[in-house]
């Protein structure tokens, strides 16, 4: 699981948006301003058997924030360009 949200953040570096899969990480990734103290404007929220379909792309972003599987706030929270992390990866 750790080893995802770490992809994450290297395909896209930056730390405007707070990535959170409770318990198991957290990460901040997104290039824009960087978030330094208290609740982040930009957060993405939801479970590790949501984050690794996401990852995997056994499930679209738009499919898991439309079925309430992802909580994200913010202008910058919007993943869609970085999953699945394979594909990402290839583009």
């Amino acid at each position: 699981m750790r080893f995802t949200l770490e992809e994450l953040a290297d395909l896209a570096p930056g730390g405007s948006v707070e990535v959170r899969v409770p318990p198991d990480g957290a990460v901040q990734a997104v290039a824009g301003p960087r978030h330094t103290r208290g609740t982040p404007p930009n957060v993405v929220e939801t479970d590790p058997q949501t984050w690794l379909a996401l990852a995997t792309g056994v499930l679209t972003w738009a499919d898991a924030v439309a079925a309430g599987r992802v909580h994200a706030s913010g202008e910058r929270a919007d993943l869609a360009d970085w999953l699945p992390l394979q594909a990402a990866r290839a583009r």
